[in-house]
Parts: structure tokens; sequence; C-alpha cells
């Protein structure tokens, strides 16, 4: 037999109750982050970005959440980069966390807009100066002739800017994933896993169980 399939996981780390649960899926998302951050996950704020071409091929990557707000959830990229063009093109996505030491999965779908340019603008400059100079240097997704290329390109605009504060470039910003549905996901014993979803209609999220 492929010795992939004789790999298991035995989930026994914990359980999810309906009535543990919070109202509000950004507060019961919020206690899950602080939990992960808590107990020392790997990179507990990475995500799986999933989106989809215009010729309806998916695609998927991992970025960073930066922030939770105005029933959403941030991150940051290049606007042309091969994500951000999906993105525009679609406007829609989907996020997944997978927190291993919790046994633990946030499922979200929903539609995609830009962040106000000022809140793009605060985050950039909040950044470290050699990330400031990368999302100049790249054209993410683009085809390069070898890695001294991007070095030359880099130190350029080191020269270029320096003693000088960083502005952000225009093809590189936020975007907010505006939930219409959020899952959670508590591994369980004999794969009988908890998995409750909230899901947003007429402006008000309700709740659901769902088979594992």
């Amino acid at each position: 037999m492929n010795k992939l399939a004789n790999i298991r996981e035995h989930y026994h780390k914990g359980a999810l109750k309906r009535s543990e649960l919070h109202k509000d899926p950004f507060e019961q998302f919020n206690t899950w982050m602080d939990e992960a951050i808590k107990a020392e996950c790997n990179l507990p704020t990475a995500v799986t970005l999933a989106t989809v071409s215009k010729d309806g091929m998916p695609n998927c990557r991992i970025v960073l959440l930066k922030e939770v707000c105005d029933g959403g959830f941030v991150f940051f990229t290049n606007y042309n980069s091969e994500k951000g063009m999906e993105l525009n093109t679609s406007n829609k996505a989907a996020l997944n966390f997978f927190w291993t030491e919790l046994e633990r999965q946030v499922r979200i779908r929903g539609t995609v807009e830009r962040v106000a340019s000022q809140k793009s603008d605060e985050y950039f400059q909040s950044r470290p100066r050699e990330s400031q100079l990368g999302a100049w240097a790249s054209d993410q997704s683009e085809v390069v002739n070898d890695n001294q290329e991007l070095m030359e390109k880099y130190s350029q605009l080191e020269l270029k800017y320096k003693d000088e504060m960083i502005p952000r470039p225009e093809h590189w910003g936020g975007y907010v994933v505006k939930a219409q549905s959020i899952e959670f996901w508590q591994g369980r014993a004999n794969r009988m896993h908890d998995r409750f979803q909230y899901k947003l209609e007429n402006d008000n999220w309700t709740i659901r169980q769902l088979a594992p």
C-alpha cells in the first residue's frame, strides 16, 4: 500500500459545543486566534487564500492575516500579482486557517474589496524597511531571469531611498474578505469532528451544525 495512505492522525485535544459558541462569529474567531497565539501555534496568522481565475481555474497560496475588522479579514499584497488579478476579476475568495497544535480549522467564504488607501498607507509604513523595499523591487508573479536581477533592482531602490521615507507603491495594498459564511472545525476522535457554520442571512448570522 502507498506509504502516504498509512499516515494517520488521531484527534483528541478538544470539543466544540453549540452552547459554548459566541453569537457573533468574529468574537468566536478572535477567541480561537487568541488561543492559537497562547498555544504558540506555528504561524497562527498564516492562512490559505483561495481564488479563481477568469477561466474558472482555482488557485491558492498562503498569506498573513493582519486585521479583523468591519465584518472582514484583512491581508496585504501586490495588486498586480496573480492573486491580485484574480481578486480584481471575481471579487470572491475563501480563507482557511489550520492550527495543527489545537486540531482546529476555520473556513471563511465571502466577497473581496480593497481597503481604504489610508489603511494601506498606515500598514505599509509600519513594515520593516526591507519589506517596503521588497514591495517595490518585486513585480510579484512576473517571470524573472534570475535572483541577481531582483537583487540588483533591490540595491538600486535601497540607494534611491537612502535616508528617505519609502512611499507605498500604488500597486500594493490591502484587501478585506467580507465574510458570508464562517465555519469552525474541531477535530474529534473517530473522525466525528465538530463543525459549526455561521451563515449571513439578511444581515443576521445563523448557526447550524454540519456533519463531519
